[in-house]
Order: C-alpha cells, then structure tokens, then sequence
C-alpha cells in the first residue's frame, strides 16, 4: 500500500518469539571500522545464537566480502529453514531508543518508494541524499544485496516536523510490544511497538511535502544508494506491471523527524597526517575570530572559514585535496574537539576543527544548494547509531 507521498506499508519480517535480542540486534556495518577488537567481541557475545551480525558485512571486514557474502547467503537459508523469522502484517513500527548520550530518539520504521530517491547532488526528489555519495562504495554493497533473499536496514531518514505532528499520530496508535530490551556493546535500550492504523499517519506525512520534498537521509545513504542501483537492475528484466510491487523497489528504513530530542548534529573534524605541519598551517592565516581552528602541536589558533557550514566545509577540503596533491599526506575525520586536539600532538600532523551544523538548517540548505560535501555533520556518537533489527524481503 502507498499513498500520495513515497511511503509504502512493508510486511515487517523478526525474529521468532524467544530469541535472544540482545544477541539478535548489532550496530551499523559503518561504525568501529578502526577497531577489530570491537568486532571481536561482539563476535564472541553472539556466538552461536541468531544475530543480525551473520546476515550483514562489517565494512572492517570488506577486504573479505567474497567470503563473508557467501557465508551471509548460506545463514539466511539456513534461518529460514530453521523458522528463526517471523512476517508481521503490513504495518510500521514505532521505536523508542534510548543511550546515555541524549534524550530518548523516537522513530517510525517503514518502506519508502526508491523510485522516489536520488542521491544525486541537485535532485527534486522526494528523498534526497543530504551529503555527496561515494560512487566507488557501492558496487561491494551491490554484491552482498544481489544474492541476499532479505534486507536489514540501518537507515535512518530525516523529516521536518517541528510541531510534531507526525510522532504524535504515531505515538497514539502504536500498539502490540513487538520487542523491548537492551542493545549489546553499549548501545542502550530499544523497545518497539506495531502500528496497524497506519491511514491516519500517511496522512500526517503527507501533510509534510514541501517543495517535493519529504526525507533526507540521516544515515546509511550509501546502503540507500546500493537498494537504488539493484533496483535499477532488476526493473530492467521485468515487465511494466510487476514493477509496481516487487519487493526490491521498496526500502525498509527508520523515519525520525529532525526536531526531536534524540537527534543532534556534531562536527566531523579533519585530521591531516604525513606534511610538513608548517607548510600546511601557512595556507590558514590567522584571525582574531575564526569560525574554525587550526590544531598543531597540541595548540589551537582560530583561522577564518567561509560563513556558511557547507561552504566551510568545501573550502577545508578543497585546501586538503590540493596540499596532499602537491605534497603527499593522508586524512581522515575525527569526532571531538578534544580527540582532534590531542591527535595534533603528533609530529607531521594538523587537525582542523570545524563549526558545527544546527539541524534546523538542514533542510534549508540542501533545497539551496543540494547535497552537503560529504562529512559535514555527524548525526550523534557511533553507539547511537541504528542497530539491525527490522527485516524485508527483497527477492520473490
């Protein structure tokens, strides 16, 4: 079922009743790519228990996506045989996830229409990539979806309701708990609960369009961006008629509106390593009120940046990109302005910290200019991210 806007009612597919959740839901694929021992551990948590980790690919471990994705194929058969999930009647469900970081983050899980979404930079698309996509990050996605019978989405889709009106149509009628526990390595807690009178939420959505615009993508753009190009693949082979309900033309995602108080925007930061620390500073004059900072040697100087966040944040990588063309180097993007700082302790190294976006101008700048350079904001710390939990089938 879908209505006027890009939002279609899936058939939910959990686990079982007595599943073990805790082991059952893990962190985002993108998140601790830096950090095996995190894997490791929850590698040993879930052990030989249903996880969602046996049905998704860790980035950290893409250098051995052959394998794992082969391995990912072989559980989701196996789980299917063995009756680990469960289909839910078409409906959404409404979640509440809890850290220690911010207040309570409350979401809508649905499908969306992928016909509706362009992750180009300048798109009058309905849902829209809010920061540029990495082509070259897609095919190895591509792969794990194009033999995978199912889908578990981290995403997460922004709307601008700053009356709330969506979440509390939502709220009122979520009803049957479908879970309620607490995540693993940190996480916090979630509990989720079905929505079966959808018609009245559709409605509130709609009522949001503005412009032709609904959602911009919070999280997982990449993973949005790999369903887009299978579905481009599979329409091709299918006749007209069918197009209209296969499975892999629609999304499952989280829908969490902008204004609500589980969501906060932090700077990513830029951490330059391998120059000659000097040289590179000599490229930021100094200013008596900088919008950023220059980190070296563990101290900090203000520098000017261009006014806008976006323009700041282009204006920093286009710097970066032409010192390291010229003069070698290496960057990466740090959280923290305390971690930048003590980073740029190093020899050969400079950070640069950069202003932080206000969410409320999110959606205002992406009409104005298209999709932000990528790393402009991060949306909370890495524990907050959505855990794997929801499922859809994509495959007939």
């Amino acid at each position: 079922m879908k209505n006027r806007t890009c939002i279609s009612l899936p058939e939910i597919i959990l686990p079982a009743e007595g599943t073990d959740m805790t082991a059952w839901a893990v962190i985002a694929c993108d998140q601790h790519t830096s950090d095996p021992a995190y894997w490791d551990s929850l590698d040993a948590f879930v052990a030989d228990r249903p996880s969602t980790l046996r049905l998704t690919l860790p980035e950290i471990y893409l250098p051995e996506s052959g394998k794992r994705t082969a391995e990912i194929e072989r559980t989701m058969l196996d789980y299917r045989a063995r009756g680990i999930f469960r289909k839910l009647p078409p409906g959404f469900v409404y979640v509440e996830r809890s850290t220690s970081y911010t207040a309570m983050r409350r979401g809508i899980v649905l499908a969306v229409d992928l016909e509706q979404y362009s992750y180009a930079k300048k798109s009058d698309a309905m849902i829209r990539a809010t920061e540029a996509t990495i082509l070259d990050r897609i095919p190895p996605r591509l792969k794990i979806r194009e033999g995978a019978s199912l889908e578990f989405p981290h995403i997460l889709l922004l709307y601008d309701d700053p009356d709330g009106i969506v979440d509390k149509c939502a709220r009122e009628r979520a009803g049957e708990l479908l879970y309620d526990f607490d995540l693993n390595m940190g996480g916090g807690h979630v509990r989720g609960r079905f929505i079966a009178e959808c018609a009245p939420v559709l409605q509130a959505f709609s009522s949001l369009v503005k412009d032709g615009l609904l959602f911009m993508v919070g999280d997982g753009n990449h993973s949005l961006a790999t369903a887009k190009a299978s579905w481009e693949k599979i329409k091709e082979s299918l006749p007209a008629q069918e197009r209209e309900t296969h499975p892999a033309r629609y999304a499952l995602c989280e829908a969490v509106n902008i204004y609500d108080d589980g969501i906060s925007f932090e700077a990513i930061h830029r951490y330059v390593t391998g120059i000659d620390a000097e040289k590179f500073a000599a490229g930021f004059p100094s200013c008596g009120e900088g919008r950023g900072a220059l980190c070296v040697a563990g101290k900090s100087r203000p520098i000017d940046l261009p006014a806008g966040i976006p323009e700041a944040v282009a204006s920093v990588d286009a710097y970066i990109a032409s010192y390291i063309a010229a003069n070698g180097g290496a960057v990466d993007y740090v959280h923290g302005d305390e971690a930048l700082l003590a980073l740029s302790e190093r020899e050969g190294s400079a950070g640069i910290l950069l202003p932080k976006m206000d969410k409320a101008d999110l959606f205002a700048s992406v009409k104005r200019g298209g999709s932000l350079p990528r790393k402009t904001f991060s949306m909370g710390e890495s524990e907050e991210k959505r855990y794997y939990i929801e499922g859809k089938e994509i495959k007939l």
